[in-house]
């Protein structure tokens, strides 16, 4: 099939190459990269016949907004947009209903997979009408891998179901990062903890692909000397608990995994070391160096 892809960032990019490794078309605009895509939506939107299928991979608020207000009036009944980048839920449901006014399908699509995804595929969430998933299932299937897409429900829940998806990813890394602290700081063993990482493994109940990726940082770097434990948050968690506490859902874990990151901001600990490692493994997110005296 043909499509737009608009953003060419860490994501963008390499989903815009699997897709057409996969044997799809591909238009694509990037304001960073304006040499290589359509010099603009405009453009971009007359460069697809319709019905029309314009996926957006780019920042949550603002730039999100003011690509569906400039997108929005070029396209037609008929026409798909979709939100593949990590948006508010009740900020999807809004767009949704002004889109389907004028016979667009909108769809919110969270996407999980970070800087592997090219290779390995890419988890796909779907919210939206029937008819909108149906139109872009040739690329979502392309895109993930066996199993790894589902539409989830009506329009919102895609993104609802990404950002619950990313509040729990915060309580896991949290976890980790906690225990290998706890292995880090008893002198008496001098532990390995990168063999500790691959030890888990296999056959361990605590084995996983963050604990693969964790390994690798560690077999990078050891004790995590070059890396600041400085966390940032991208706002799904906060998000995930602000839900939470609205709907007086407990997820005490969750919570204070958002509070530890916050906390990495202010105090330097091993525990921030290994969530930051972890973030530029999975997501290829930059990573503070250690300031000068910090490594020794």
């Amino acid at each position: 099939m043909k499509l737009g892809m608009v953003g060419l960032g860490r994501m963008g990019g390499n989903m815009t190459e699997r897709l057409r490794q996969g044997g799809h078309e591909v238009e694509t605009y990037a304001r960073t990269a304006p040499d290589r895509t359509a010099d603009s939506l405009v453009e971009l939107a007359t460069r697809l016949e319709q019905p029309r299928v314009v996926w957006l991979m780019i920042p949550a608020g603002d730039p999100t907004e003011k690509a569906f207000r400039t997108l929005l009036p070029l396209l037609e009944d008929g026409d798909t947009l979709v939100d593949g980048g990590n948006s508010n839920f009740r900020d999807s449901m809004r767009r949704a209903g002004e889109a389907k006014a004028k016979g667009v399908d909108f769809l919110d699509a969270g996407v999980s997979g970070g800087i592997w995804g090219l290779a390995e595929g890419y988890c796909v969430m779907v919210g939206g009408e029937e008819a909108g998933f149906r139109a872009v299932e040739q690329a979502l299937a392309t895109l993930a891998p066996e199993n790894g897409y589902a539409h989830v429900g009506p329009s919102g829940a895609g993104h609802f179901v990404k950002m619950v998806h990313n509040g729990i990813e915060y309580g896991l890394m949290q976890a980790y990062a906690e225990g290998f602290e706890l292995l880090n700081g008893i002198p008496d063993f001098d532990l390995d903890l990168r063999q500790v990482a691959a030890l888990w493994q296999h056959g361990s109940v605590v084995r996983g692909w963050l604990l693969e990726l964790l390994e690798r940082a560690f077999d990078a770097d050891p004790g995590l000397e070059s890396i600041r434990g400085y966390v940032q948050d991208s706002g799904e968690g906060r998000w995930t608990v602000h839900e939470a506490i609205e709907a007086a859902v407990p997820a005490p874990a969750i919570a204070l995994a958002l509070f530890a990151r916050f906390s990495s901001r202010q105090d330097e600990s091993f525990a921030a070391k290994v969530n930051a490692a972890l973030r530029q493994q999975f997501g290829g997110h930059a990573v503070e160096a250690a300031k000068a005296g910090e490594a020794e």
